[in-house]
């Protein structure tokens, strides 16, 4: 009996139905190229929910991403101290400009200090970044002129 059952089976896959042609001989055909069971048809087409972190991960990541954020924080005010080293000269009111930048600097740092969104915190740093480079730009284009004025001026006798 388990002859003819095998018998049986050779005769099926050999069965043109069974079997596909190519370059390297016979093989089977597969019926379909999808999945196998109703879990892999699901896994493959159903929207996945997003990866769950637990708490410990989560506020690893947070703690990370504040980190980051801190960082860029500080080394801005640190920028902005160095870039106010270059404003000598007083207002009209005798202060030196390099002090009221450092206290205009400060007291934004201050009341930006407990921002937790991260949307507002970015763009905080963004508007920072801009600012800084802003005013050393103007700076270093009035100073070239100063020099540009006063070597036009010096050339003549």
């Amino acid at each position: 009996m388990s002859m003819r059952l095998v018998e049986k089976c050779v005769k099926l896959s050999t069965h043109k139905n069974f079997l596909a042609c190519n370059k390297f001989g016979y093989h089977p055909r597969a019926l379909h190229n999808g999945p196998d069971t109703i879990d892999e048809l699901l896994d493959i087409h159903v929207v996945k929910k997003e990866k769950s972190f637990d708490d410990d991960e989560e506020e690893l990541i947070t703690q990370r991403r504040l980190t980051s954020t801190r960082r860029e924080s500080l080394s801005l005010y640190r920028d902005i101290l160095r870039a106010t080293r270059f404003f000598m000269w007083p207002d009209s009111r005798g202060v030196l400009w390099r002090d009221v930048l450092r206290q205009n600097a400060r007291k934004e740092f201050e009341d930006a200090r407990f921002e937790t969104d991260p949307e507002i915190v970015t763009r905080l740093l963004i508007g920072g970044r801009d600012a800084v480079q802003s005013a050393l730009d103007k700076l270093a284009e009035k100073q070239r002129q100063e020099i540009d004025k006063k070597q036009s001026g010096g050339d003549r006798p």
